[in-house]
Order: structure tokens, then C-alpha cells, then sequence
């Protein structure tokens, strides 16, 4: 990343101004155009139009901003309902038409398995429009400001916006909101969820007596979907647009067209939502889910139910043991898609149909390519439109295993000139460096490194990270001799010495204290440990951070959340409530714990290939690097050996 320094209270210079006309839309919804040989990135803009746009992030070779003012306007810009539009973060497309919004899904879905999916012809069907695309959604988190104000961070970590309304929210969480707003009681964040078909409301946290007419403090509330209802904790994942939930449900029990005596596996079942309405379709159902928390709401809404079993535990170790196969598979993964054992587990127990429910058109993307390159058929790609005004994406895709195709005996070969993806295990339970390391298209498996000390005394910055790397990496590897196994440890280290995570809200305090205001380093150490064949290998990765002045009151609200507690230096450079950070040079994924650059070159120099996305997959933050190029060049060719 290009050096972004300004001195605080410096103004801050008016932004740079280009003529772009657009071409295409990027994947997060920004309108993608070209000025003299730079691609710029625009939010609010349309495909199709000519824009002045307003650089707000400008690099070597790629530019980021907005658009200032319409030249020549595409026939589906919309005037933005919402008064908050352009300074609210959670909208992207209120200014384009609900039709055209449609058609954009549907492109960003098929260019994604174009590119990488390498589909020449994906089997995408015309985005499934949501019957009403305005006050739909069913959960709010809100933030609450130091003087009770109810609202949301601005676009890109800018600064707090109170909202008297919100256009997408459904009517009864707007009247939680116009009740408490200006004098919410003192707490961080406000979470209000509502059940559509029941009424049933949920308000967290407690508010005390007398503050809401609305009663507050509930575990759980209740949402109905396809006539069945369901007891959702305050914890646990469910989806925000009722309608379009089940609309989502019919089309995975359409696509798996039960005739009645099938076991149907339901991985990552979460709250048991599909595995209850499958089972009056299904001989057996087996329900796979690792968090607690919707393990306990699966156990009251699927315990009656006879037919079915819940087994908790991770997807990836549970579902190579079952014996016999399945008969059908749904797979509805958290963001990073699935794990390298789940595809592999599917290609052996082969089961006749797979529906596969995503919220990330590009590990989908990986995702169907594996299972198609396995011997699958893929039957079809249907985006739904469960966020509209957003560019969020939801799909449901159809597989089936061909009937002339044996479902037994040895596996099926890979196709020729498909090399296999290189994979290794990561000795890290932070799920910041699980949603990164797909970036570099690697497989992988997760085992932390357990019981592992992590030093802050007695050498230099850069050699502790490193060895703390690698003394979790080695007790990862004592266990798989054969596997080649990936570790990191990220320090934050001033003038003063270095910091770790800190132990409670005193230390905390301390630490964001003596950031405050003032630069530092963040240094991560990787290593890339194996037994058999030996190999030991470190490096690390350092950035420079200026912090912003933050308040007191900031810092102590960023306290109570508790989300300082597992990083080091008592901060997330991602912080949407706290945004710590002014300015840094080089990595920014460095400082939020997996340097993406520097790992694929110590992968590629160990002759693992790793990287070669395109450049609109990367996240935002890479994609705005001078480095870029870097991970979106093709994988570096391997020796045999060492593809793990």
C-alpha cells in the first residue's frame, strides 16, 4: 500500500477529480471504469454511464472513490430514497433500479464462475427478486453513541451517523428504534430482531425498567418459515429476509427433488432450519453444526422430530465417517466456503444430489469447479436477492451425480491439466487468518496449536514473532509428520517494547493509551513447518500504524464491547466501532494477522503454489495495494513433491 500520512489536524486537501465512464460493476458494487490506463473503482456509479468521480484512494495502479456528479446518466439511476444514502455503509444501490439491481447480481454470479470457476457457459438463472425490496429485514445491530443516539458507521469507517429511520429495516424494529433514540441507555450496540411471520421481538441488550414500552432482554425469538417455527437464540445465526428464506428453502427442496426414502445430510445445519423442513420428505436426516449456541436452538427445533440426528462437530471431520452414504447433501458454509475435506469427503461418498446455498459467489465458484471436476453434473446457478439495495448476493446451485456414473469403487481421477490445489494446515484458531488464507487458493485444514506460550521478552521484535511462529507450527507438526503445516504470530511493538494481547480491561486501557496518537509497528511472524521431508522455514512481515487521536470515551466503549481481548495491542485495524487507525505503510493485512504477499512468497519459494485471483476478488484492501499484481499473477509452478 502507498503510504497514506497526514499529520492530525492537518485539513484534509480536496480530492483529485476524473472523468471515468463505466464499463462493468466489481463484485462488492462499485462501477468499475478506466482513466488513462489506471482501473478506478467508483461507488454509486452505473455500468454504462460517464461519471466525475472523486479519488479517495489513489495507488500505482488502481484508483478508489465516488462518484461526485453524473455526466451522462444510465437510463436505470433512480433517485436514492433514503436520506442517509452516500453516508450510511450499509446501502450500495439505492440509486439504481430494482430490475437492473437484479441484472447486476446476475452478472457479478455468472462472470465469478466465468473467471474463476472456469465455466464457459454457467447454467445462471435470472436473479429471484424479493417481493418487497424495501423495510425487509428482520435483525438490526445497531451502534449507540456517547448521548444515547441510535445509528450506524458511515461508509468506510467514517464516523457515526444517528438515523431516525431506516428504509430496509422492517416497520416494528423502526418503531424500537424512534422509541429509544437520543436516550438509549448506556451501551455499545443495540440488536433488534423480529420474527415476520409470528411477531415474536427481540431486544438486547436489557434495558432497564422504564426506559421502552418494548420488553427487552430475551434469549430467544421465534420465526416461522414454510409453516414450521423455530427458536432462534440472540446468538445464533438466521436469515434476515423472511420471504426470501423461504423461497431459498423451496428451491434447495426443489433441487433435491426427495422421493421419501433418501438420507439427506444437512451440513453447517445451524438452528436445523432445512433438516426440519426435509424431514416429512426424507427416510433420515442428518444435521451437521459446530457452534454451541445453534446446537442448542437445533436440539428444541428438531427434537420431536423422530427421523433426524444432530450431530455436533465440524463438517470437514464429520462428514468422511458416515457410513453408508448419503443419498442427498446440502452444504451451506459460512463465507469462506467449504473445507478441503468436505469436497473431498463428497467425491467419495458420492451422494446423487448436492445443493450447495452460498453467500460468496467466488468460493462458490471454487467450490463447484472441484465438485464438477470430481464427475458432478451442474444442473444450476439461482442468485436470490436477499439484500436488495445491496450488492449482497445470495445463490443456490444444484448438482447431481450423473446416472451412468458408478457411485462406488475407486475414486474418479482428476481431469487432465487440472492441477490439485496445494493444501496444508493453518496452526491458528483466529478466524481472521481462516477468512484470509483462501485468498491465496489454497486447501486447507485448521488444528491450533494448543498450549503454546506466546513470548514478549528477549529479542528483537521481528525474531520473537518468528519464534513464536514457529513453536506453534512444530507442536501442530509433532502430530502430522507428513503435513506441511502454517503458523503466525502478530506483535505490536513501540518505542517502549512490545505488546501482546492483553490479559483484562486495565491492561486494555493501557495499551490503547500508550498507541494513542502515536506510530507503531505490527510484525508478523510466519513459519512453514514439516517432519518428513524436513523442512523448518521463517520470515515476517512488519507495517508502520498511526493511530487517530481516539477519546476516552471512545476507548472505554471499545472496552466494553470486548473486542480488544484476543489481539495484539488491544486493537483490530478492521474496528468499525473504534477505527483506531490514521494511516499505514505496506500491509494492511499484516496488521489484521495474515500477510497474504509475504506468505505467498515464502509458500512459492517451498514450492507451493499459491495465489493468481483476479484482481475484483481480492478484498478491498489488497486490491488498492501497489502489490497486487503480486496475488493476482498466476501460481508459481511446483515440484511434485511438494504439493502437499
Amino acid at each position: 500500500m502507498n503510504p497514506v500520512r497526514r499529520r492530525p489536524g492537518t485539513p484534509t486537501p480536496p480530492p483529485p477529480l476524473l472523468r471515468v465512464a463505466f464499463t462493468d460493476v466489481a463484485h462488492r458494487g462499485e462501477a468499475l471504469g478506466r482513466s488513462e490506463g489506471q482501473v478506478v473503482f467508483a461507488a454509486y456509479g452505473i455500468p454504462g454511464e460517464e461519471a466525475v468521480v472523486a479519488v479517495e484512494q489513489a495507488h500505482k495502479s488502481y484508483l478508489e472513490g465516488r462518484v461526485e456528479r453524473v455526466l451522462e446518466p444510465s437510463p436505470h439511476r433512480v433517485e436514492a430514497p433514503c436520506p442517509y444514502f452516500g453516508r450510511c455503509g450499509g446501502c450500495q444501490w439505492q440509486h439504481v433500479d430494482y430490475s437492473f439491481q437484479l441484472a447486476l447480481k446476475e452478472r457479478v454470479v455468472r462472470e465469478e464462475l466465468r473467471r474463476l470457476g472456469h465455466f464457459d457457459d454457467p447454467p445462471v438463472a435470472p436473479a429471484l427478486a424479493a417481493p418487497e425490496p424495501w423495510h425487509y429485514r428482520n435483525h438490526a445491530r445497531f451502534t449507540v453513541g456517547r448521548r444515547g443516539d441510535i445509528g450506524f458507521m458511515g461508509r468506510g469507517g467514517r464516523p457515526f451517523i444517528p438515523i431516525q429511520r431506516c428504509l430496509i429495516m422492517h416497520p416494528t424494529i423502526n418503531a424500537v428504534l424512534a422509541e429509544l433514540q437520543g436516550h438509549c441507555p448506556d451501551v455499545r450496540q443495540l440488536s433488534v430482531r423480529v420474527g415476520i411471520n409470528t411477531g415474536s421481538l427481540l431486544v438486547q441488550p436489557k434495558l432497564p425498567e422504564g426506559e421502552s414500552s418494548f420488553p427487552s432482554g430475551q434469549r430467544y425469538h421465534l420465526e416461522a418459515l414454510l409453516g414450521e417455527r423455530f427458536h432462534v437464540s440472540a446468538s445464533s445465526f438466521f436469515q434476515v429476509n423472511t420471504p426470501q428464506a423461504e423461497a431459498l428453502a423451496e428451491l434447495v427442496l426443489e433441487g433435491l427433488a426427495l422421493q421419501g426414502d433418501e438420507t439427506v445430510v444437512d451440513a453447517y445445519a445451524g438452528v436445523g432450519t432445512f433438516a426440519r423442513l426435509l424431514a416429512p420428505r426424507a427416510r433420515q436426516v442428518i444435521a451437521i453444526e459446530e457452534a454451541a449456541s445453534a446446537a442448542r436452538d437445533a436440539m428444541i427445533n428438531l427434537g420431536a422430530l423422530s427421523n433426524v440426528r444432530y450431530l455436533t462437530g465440524k463438517t470437514e471431520a464429520v462428514l468422511p465417517s458416515l457410513s453408508p452414504p448419503p443419498d442427498a447433501v446440502i452444504l451451506d458454509p459460512p463465507r469462506a466456503g467449504c473445507a478441503s475435506e468436505v469436497v473431498q469427503a463428497l467425491l467419495e461418498l458420492r451422494p446423487r444430489r448436492l445443493a450447495y446455498v452460498s453467500c460468496d459467489p467466488a468460493t462458490l465458484s471454487r467450490d463447484l469447479r472441484l465438485l464438477v471436476d470430481g464427475g458432478y453434473d451442474l444442473r444450476m446457478v439461482q442468485p436470490v436477492d436477499m439484500f436488495p439495495q445491496t450488492y449482497h448476493i445470495e445463490c443456490v446451485a444444484a448438482l447431481a451425480w450423473p446416472a451412468d456414473r458408478p457411485r462406488t469403487g475407486a475414486s474418479i481421477p482428476a481431469p487432465a491439466g487440472v492441477p490439485a490445489r496445494p493444501s496444508l494446515v493453518l496452526a491458528s484458531a483466529s478466524p481472521r487468518r481462516k477468512e484470509l488464507l483462501p485468498y491465496l487458493d489454497l486447501a486447507f485444514e485448521i488444528e491450533p496449536a494448543e498450549d503454546v506460550g506466546e513470548g514478549t521478552e528477549g529479542a528483537s521484535p521481528e525474531a520473537l514473532a518468528q519464534a513464536n511462529a514457529l513453536a506453534k507450527a512444530r507442536r501442530v507438526a509433532a502430530a502430522a509428520p507428513a503435513k506441511l503445516v502454517l503458523a503466525a504470530d502478530t506483535i505490536v511493538a513501540d518505542e517502549a517494547g512490545v505488546m501482546g494481547k492483553p490479559r483484562d480491561a486495565a491492561e486494555a486501557a493501557a495499551m490503547l493509551q500508550r498507541l494513542r496518537g502515536k506510530e507503531h509497528r505490527v510484525i508478523t511472524g510466519l513459519a512453514l513447518v514439516r517432519s518428513a521431508p524436513a523442512l523448518e522455514v521463517t520470515s515476517c512481515e512488519v507495517t508502520r500504524v498511526m493511530m487517530r487521536a481516539y477519546s476516552e470515551e471512545e476507548l472505554e466503549a471499545y472496552i466494553a464491547s470486548g473486542d480488544p481481548f484476543d489481539k495484539a495491542g488491544a486493537y483490530a485495524i478492521q474496528s468499525v466501532a473504534l477505527h483506531p487507525v490514521e494511516s499505514w505503510e505496506v500491509c494492511y493485512q499484516n496488521v489484521v494477522g495474515l500477510p497474504l504477499c509475504a506468505l505467498q512468497d515464502l509458500l512459492r519459494a517451498n514450492g507451493v503454489a499459491a495465489g493468481g485471483r483476479p484482481l475484483w476478488a481480492l478484498p478491498p484492501e489488497c486490491r488498492r495495494c501497489s502489490r497486487a499484481a503480486h496475488l493476482t499473477s498466476p501460481r508459481a509452478a511446483a515440484p511434485a513433491e511438494s504439493q502437499q
